[in-house]
C-alpha cells in the first residue's frame, strides 16, 4: 500500500481548509489537502466578503489578486418591510478603513483565488477525487488517515489531522466527538439576474414569513436570495415561474423589472441551512474547523468568514506544536479557547435574526420594526450591530439594557450623556 507522509493533513478544501493550507504553505509547513470533489466548486453560489474575511485574504496576499471585473464593493444596506417601506439603513463606511465595505464576488471567485495560491506553495499539495476513509491511531493519538484516491486506498501519515469537511464531518464522526446537528425548517433559493438599471446598494425585505435580499454584483448583475421552506425547491420549480415573480414583486415593487428577467430555473440554486454545535473541537493529533465544528445559519453572513478566521488562528498555533512535537489536545485547545465564544455568539445572533425577521407573529413583527427604526436613529446601537455583522466585534451587539432601548421602551442615556458632554466641551471651548 502506498504511504505518504506530511506534517498536516487537511480533509476538505472548502473555505476553511483551503485558507489553512495556504497559511501553512506560506510558513513552509508540509501540508496535504484532500477533497472528494472532482475539483474546485463551480456552482451558482456567490460570496459576500465581510471586513474580517477581507482582512484574512489581505494577510494572505489574495484580496488584491481578486479580479476587478468579478467583484463589487458595497457600502449601504437598506432594510425594508415587505411592500417597500424603508425601516433602517446601514453604512459600512462608518467602519474604519481599509475594510469599510462589503465585497460581493461572482460565483466562487474568492475560493478559486485561494486555491490558485495554494497551488503555488512549494510545501502544499491539493488532491481532489480523494475521500476520507478512517483515522489511523498510535495509541490514543491520531497519527494519520486512510483515504481512497483514484488509484485505490493509501495511507497518509501526519502529525496533525484537520477536519474541514463540513457540517456532516466524517472526521468529527471518526473522532467520536458528539455534535448537535440542527437542520433549519427554512432554506434559501439563490438567483443571479441581470438588471436593466444599475443597482448600487443592497436591500433586505422582511415580512410575514418572508425574507428577500438583493446584492448588486459586477456589471448589472444582482444576487438574490429568498427564504423558502426546506426541501421545497423541487416542488417550487414545478410551479409557474410567474407566480414566484409576482410574489417577489409584491415584496419589493421597485425591482419588478429586475424580477421579470428570471426566465429559467437554471438561473437559480438551492441552499439548505443548518447549525452544528460540538462539545469540543480538538483531540490528540486532530482539530476541527469551520462547519465541522460550528456550522451556523447563513443569515449571520459570517459562516465562511468564521471558517477562515479559524484557519488563521490554528495556523498561528501549529508551527510551535510541530516544533515541540506536541499536537496534543491540551496544546491545541488554545485555538478553541480563542475562537469558541465568538462563534457561539454569532450562532445565537443568527438564530435570533431569523426568528424576528421571518416571523409570522404580528406582535413580534411590530417589535422587529420598532428595533429597525431605533437603529436608524441611534448611531451607537447601529454601529454595534454593523461591527458584529462585519466580524469585528466579538461580543453580542446588545446588552439587556440595549435591547430595551432598541425596543423603544427607554431613552438611550448613553447617547444623551455623550451628546451632553460634547455640548459642554463646545461651550467651554467658546468661553
Amino acid at each position: 500500500m502506498t504511504t505518504d507522509e506530511t506534517d498536516v493533513a487537511i480533509v476538505g478544501a472548502g473555505g476553511g481548509g483551503a485558507v489553512l493550507a495556504l497559511a501553512l504553505g506560506q510558513k513552509g509547513i508540509r501540508t496535504v489537502v484532500l477533497d472528494q470533489a472532482p475539483g474546485p466548486p463551480k456552482g451558482l453560489r456567490g460570496e459576500l466578503l465581510q471586513p474580517n474575511g477581507q482582512e484574512v485574504l489581505d494577510r494572505l496576499g489574495v484580496l488584491g489578486a481578486l479580479p476587478s471585473d468579478a467583484t463589487r464593493a458595497i457600502r449601504k444596506f437598506h432594510f425594508c418591510r415587505s411592500g417597500g417601506e424603508r425601516l433602517c439603513s446601514i453604512d459600512y463606511g462608518e467602519l474604519p478603513p481599509p475594510y469599510n465595505r462589503a465585497i460581493v464576488t461572482m460565483p466562487n471567485v474568492a475560493h478559486h483565488a485561494i486555491i490558485d495560491a495554494v497551488a503555488r506553495q512549494r510545501t502544499a499539495a491539493l488532491r481532489y477525487r480523494t475521500s476520507f476513509v478512517s483515522l489511523v491511531r498510535d495509541g490514543d493519538r491520531v497519527a494519520g488517515l486512510m483515504v481512497e484516491g483514484s488509484e485505490g486506498p493509501y495511507l497518509v501519515k501526519s502529525r496533525l489531522v484537520v477536519g474541514a469537511d463540513g457540517a456532516f464531518s466524517k472526521v468529527r464522526e471518526a473522532l467520536a466527538i458528539p455534535a448537535d446537528v440542527h437542520l433549519y425548517p427554512d432554506a434559501y433559493l439563490i438567483a443571479i439576474l441581470e438588471s436593466t438599471e444599475p443597482i448600487a446598494e443592497s436591500f433586505y425585505y422582511v415580512g410575514h414569513r418572508q425574507i428577500l435580499g438583493l446584492f448588486p454584483a459586477t456589471g448589472n448583475k444582482v444576487y438574490l436570495f429568498y427564504m423558502i421552506p426546506s426541501g421545497s425547491y423541487e416542488r417550487l420549480k414545478q410551479n409557474d415561474m410567474r407566480n414566484l415573480i409576482q410574489t417577489w414583486t409584491a415584496i419589493a415593487p421597485r425591482f419588478a423589472s429586475l424580477f421579470s428577467n428570471l426566465n429559467d430555473w437554471n438561473q437559480t440554486a438551492y441552499m439548505p441551512t443548518g447549525r452544528v454545535r460540538t462539545s469540543r473541537w480538538v483531540a490528540d493529533g486532530a482539530a476541527l474547523i469551520g462547519d465541522a465544528a460550528h456550522a451556523m445559519n447563513p443569515h449571520a453572513s459570517q459562516g465562511r468568514m468564521q471558517a477562515m478566521v479559524d484557519a488563521m488562528t490554528l495556523a498561528e498555533i501549529i508551527p510551535a506544536c510541530l516544533a515541540d512535537r506536541d499536537c496534543s489536545a491540551s496544546r491545541l485547545r488554545a485555538y478553541e479557547t480563542a475562537r469558541r465564544q465568538h462563534v457561539m455568539m454569532l450562532q445565537r445572533l443568527a438564530d435570533q435574526q431569523v426568528f424576528y425577521w421571518n416571523t409570522g407573529n404580528p406582535v413580534v413583527a411590530w417589535l422587529r420594526d420598532r428595533v429597525f427604526h431605533t437603529l436608524d436613529r441611534n448611531a451607537r446601537l447601529r454601529h454595534q450591530v454593523l461591527s458584529t455583522t462585519a466580524g469585528l466585534r466579538k461580543t453580542a451587539p446588545f446588552s439587556f439594557v440595549d435591547r430595551v432601548i432598541a425596543a423603544g421602551l427607554l431613552p438611550d442615556l448613553f447617547t444623551l450623556t455623550a451628546a451632553g458632554a460634547s455640548s459642554t466641551t463646545r461651550t467651554h471651548g467658546n468661553d
